[in-house]
């Protein structure tokens, strides 16, 4: 058998000059508005793109396949941002990748394009197949499909050698399928794009107040004093969270901004909307902006805790009442020096004392995060400091306060309520079991880095994705390569091309399915599926446009079928799959929080999840209280000719999924491939911006090199550099991830910078 040449993994060097505009103000707008439409109707033409951004987020209508910001109660015609319109272009495009596209292109050929250039393929339409030592994929049936993946589960003869990673794309349906499959089987190996993000989050929480999740609903941002942002961008990851902001700012709060970057977002805001009103100015949303030095978030929050407790601006019914330790972390905040937190933070007393003072005038504070705190060393346990500043004030379970973890994927936060999670607790697996008359092994399973490091060792026959882009997604490129090379069988259920399908194992499946979008016609007829936000409300989803391809199938139903052919358990999953509703049914007896599933998921508006916090002020921990946790600050300590990377996103992305090669809040296009550094620091080695450099980073012993980065001389602090994901995932190592949560690094990565060989 003939041995397949590897194909790229990274991606390849981009020799696109790159262009240089004026940095924006102000986010959204009629810029916004001129780009959703344009990019729609490139994409998807004037029909379509008026039909689905007329239903997107509405209440019978698709829930947007972008970020998982909750809908208002009382939606307007137009309930979608610009990076949403894009996700829906993306998914409704007219594109296509056909069989006959397939055989004309290598992989090998097909992964030397751009991230971006891959995913402008469009739609996939049938189902492909890779063989071992072949370069191009080939059509299959589904039947052959689903007996390929039985035959390499049943020659394994050990559920452990089967890994079932998942996208948070996933329904709350298909994810809960996905689940009781994988667990029927034996095996508890469910990594998610969570393991990659809020891992940190839920764990912070979990050990904090008892629950994995935020304590706000969209409501609270009306009746906040104090908004923290912290370590976000939402200007471009959540857009339509600006909204709920300015409206905050309207009624009266504060907002502070705590980033490295300034973010355009935060500075200024216009909703298109304004516009119909014949209201033309725009609101500026945050009233401090704190450029905090990269990993310097916990030493912030002392020094923001040092006032509260100064100025006695706590909540001493409720902190000897409902939570425990607040002593111990009261005298860690004490010994912590104001000359450590300014020199960590590059910040000054003054401007710490002004946040501070806000915090202390507060009667109800908000704190919103995302990957800028869960995504470093501690990032646990920052964010056990920021339920600490919060707990301190008794901000949690009260109106118009609560903690915020801004989820990305659009389900991801459902996905691991209905049990797509590696590490499941007695207490769900217990009521799983009872409904469903399986025995869930109770082994935990293998996370994303764990899975990777399993597939290293080449002790996985089969990885299964459902949905996402494994190779991108994930750190350390070259290093996960090597391992999903080594799996037997990998398979991904997709919508679109993407470099996970070119970089494969020894045999590869493509198995198309449904988007977001589109009908879901099933034997009972058509069918809805249902979707968690980041507040946990539990709401319906259904497309209406016309399947890319009548070879598509829904998730759901792949599920279904795989679990028929594999199993062979006496269970009707093919029923299950026939209507929705019977899912939800199952779902109603397995899943706590879940009942009578179909009928209030029906109500206009969905239904809300129990949050013991928020709706209590009562917590799920083993002593029955809230939690004040003490942790020493991390070492910032780095060698002096290093410097400090992060990974961002531009505005024109989501996730892994490249929409164009523009960043036009940071004034930045035509080429990803740079590095956003001080200019002072520029000056300070003799360069001069867009001048080309190589990264090399560290980790304990290990180096990794990528050549041929443009400098962009930049407002970010001295001794940081920021460049864009996925394209500098290769130089994230696998090895260097949180504590307890083993998120990688992807906002701590220590690196130099050298000249690039001409």
């Amino acid at each position: 058998m003939a041995k397949r040449e590897n194909a790229r993994a990274s991606t390849p060097i981009d020799l696109t000059p790159l262009k240089l505009s004026k940095h924006k103000t102000v986010a959204a707008g009629i810029p916004a508005a001129n780009n959703s439409l344009i990019h729609g109707i490139t994409r998807m033409g004037v029909g379509k793109t008026l039909k689905t951004l007329a239903t997107v987020n509405q209440k019978k209508g698709f829930d947007c396949p972008g970020c998982a910001w909750p809908d208002p109660a009382h939606a307007s015609m137009f309930e979608f941002c610009e990076n949403g319109a894009k996700a829906v272009a993306d998914e409704a495009t007219n594109q296509r990748v056909t069989p006959q596209f397939l055989a004309a292109n290598t992989v090998q050929a097909l992964a030397d394009n751009s991230d971006y250039w891959i995913n402008a393929r469009g739609r996939i339409t049938e189902p492909m197949v890779l063989k071992p030592g072949k370069n191009n994929y080939e059509p299959l049936s589904w039947d052959d499909a689903f007996q390929l993946i039985d035959q390499v589960i049943k020659e394994a003869d050990d559920p452990d050698r089967s890994v079932f990673y998942t996208s948070g794309r996933t329904s709350n349906e298909a994810a809960f399928l996905y689940q009781l499959f994988a667990r029927t089987l034996g095996t508890n190996n469910m990594p998610d794009c969570s393991n990659m993000c809020h891992e940190s989050s839920g764990r912070g929480l979990g050990e904090a107040i008892g629950i994995g999740k935020g304590t706000v609903t969209l409501e609270d941002f009306d009746a906040a004093d104090l908004i923290l942002v912290i370590g976000q961008n939402p200007g471009t990851n959540h857009p339509r969270m600006l909204t709920a902001l300015r409206d905050a700012k309207r009624n009266g709060a504060k907002i502070i901004h705590i980033n490295p970057l300034p973010e355009t977002g935060l500075i200024g805001f216009k909703h298109p909307q304004d516009y119909m009103k014949l209201s033309f100015g725009s609101d500026t949303l945050s009233d401090l902006f704190l450029q905090v030095k990269v990993g310097s978030d916990a030493a912030l929050m002392h020094g923001l805790m040092k006032i509260v407790i100064e100025n006695g601006a706590l909540d001493m019914d409720f902190i000897q009442q409902q939570t425990t330790d607040f002593e111990k972390v009261k005298a860690n905040i004490a010994q912590t020096p104001w000359a450590q937190i300014e020199e960590d933070t590059g910040l000054s007393r003054a401007q710490i004392d002004a946040a501070g003072q806000m915090c202390v005038a507060s009667k109800g504070t908000i704190a919103c995060w995302a990957m800028g705190l869960t995504q470093h060393r501690n990032g646990v346990a920052v964010i056990q400091e920021v339920t600490n500043l919060l707990l301190m004030g008794g901000h949690i379970g009260k109106k118009g306060a609560g903690l915020c973890p801004v989820r990305g994927h659009s389900n991801v936060q459902g996905d691991r309520t209905v049990g797509i999670w590696e590490r499941p607790t007695e207490k769900f697996l217990k009521k799983l079991d009872e409904a469903t008359g399986i025995t869930s092994p109770r082994e935990h399973g293998v996370d994303v880095v764990e899975a990777i490091k399993k597939m290293q060792r080449g002790e996985v026959d089969l990885f299964f994705c459902m949905g996402g882009n494994f190779i991108s997604a994930t750190p350390d490129t070259e290093a996960t390569a090597e391992g999903l090379r080594k799996v037997k069988l990998t398979v991904q259920v997709s919508t679109k091309l993407n470099r996970s399908h070119l970089v494969t194992g020894q045999t590869a499946l493509i198995l198309p399915c449904l988007g977001r979008t589109e009908t879901d016609l099933q034997e009972s007829g058509p069918q809805f599926v249902t979707v968690e936000n980041s507040m946990g409300v539990v709401h319906t989803s259904q497309g209406s446009l016309k399947p890319a391809s009548e070879h598509l199938k829904s998730e759901p139903w792949i599920v279904s079928q795989l679990a028929h052919v594999v199993l062979n358990d006496g269970r009707d999953w093919p029923h299950l799959a026939s209507n929705y509703d019977h899912i939800r049914e199952l779902m109603s007896r397995a899943l706590h929080g879940f009942d009578n599933y179909n009928e209030r998921v029906r109500a206009p508006n969905g239904f809300c999840l129990p949050n013991p916090p928020r709706d209590s002020r009562s917590f799920a921990t083993a002593d029955g209280k809230a939690h004040f946790i003490t942790h020493p600050l991390p070492d910032l300590k780095i060698p002096e000719d290093r410097y400090v990377m992060i990974t961002i996103r531009s505005h024109d992305q989501y996730n892994t999924t490249i929409y164009d090669l523009h960043d036009r809040y940071r004034g930045l296009h035509g080429n990803r491939r740079i590095v956003l550094m001080n200019p002072d620091d520029i000056k300070a080695r003799g360069w001069q911006a867009q001048e080309y450099v190589d990264i090399v980073s560290y980790y304990k012993n290990e180096e990794r090199r990528a050549e041929k980065w443009q400098l962009v001389a930049y407002t970010i602090p001295r001794g940081n550099i920021a460049t864009y994901f996925p394209e500098a995932n290769v130089l994230v190592p696998l090895n260097s991830t949180a504590e307890k949560s083993n998120t990688p690094t992807s906002k701590w990565i220590v690196c130099s910078l050298e000249p690039h060989a001409i």
